[in-house]
């Protein structure tokens, strides 16, 4: 969800900005409610930068059964506290929008939470915000933490999507 011109510039909030994620949660539920009447009994969803903050409604609303953010954008403590399935958070170092210690404090509700909710948090070193959908590919340790984001999200679904 999230495009090359979001994470080179990390978005600020702006009157406009809820209406989007709003939108967005919206506009997932139909397709969801489709791949249900199709017989998919499980349903996970994964969000770049402002498309965590869909993925995060959508769990909290218990729409998906498993959810991955991957630099995280607009997301609070208050949402992770709402969240009804299994999370994956993927962080960056450096990230203005979703700072390491913003991603720890997420994981430390998800640690304390006696909901039994599995999770997972990771903050990848060296990177900055967008760094799995923007990054070099001539830089080897850039293509490989984004490979490693990617086997991460792959990972958390594989486990948690049966």
């Amino acid at each position: 969800m999230a495009s090359p011109q979001c994470c080179a510039n990390p978005p600020t909030p702006s009157p406009d900005a809820r209406e989007g994620k709003d939108k967005g949660f919206e506009e997932a539920k139909p397709v969801i409610d489709v791949l249900k009447e199709q017989g998919v009994s499980v349903v996970g969803a994964a969000g770049y930068c402002w498309g965590a903050k869909v993925v995060a409604e959508l769990a909290k609303a218990n729409e998906i059964q498993a959810a991955v953010m991957l630099h995280p954008s607009f997301i609070t403590v208050d949402d992770i506290k709402e969240v009804k399935c299994p999370i994956a958070i993927l962080g960056a170092e450096t990230d203005v929008t979703a700072p390491p210690e913003l991603v720890k404090q997420f994981e430390q509700v998800l640690s304390s939470s006696n909901t039994g909710i599995g999770y997972f948090v990771k903050i990848f070193p060296g990177v900055s915000h967008g760094w799995t959908v923007r990054y070099d590919n001539n830089d080897a340790a850039a293509v490989k933490s984004a490979e490693e984001a990617l086997a991460d999200m792959t990972d958390w679904f594989n486990k948690n999507l049966k």
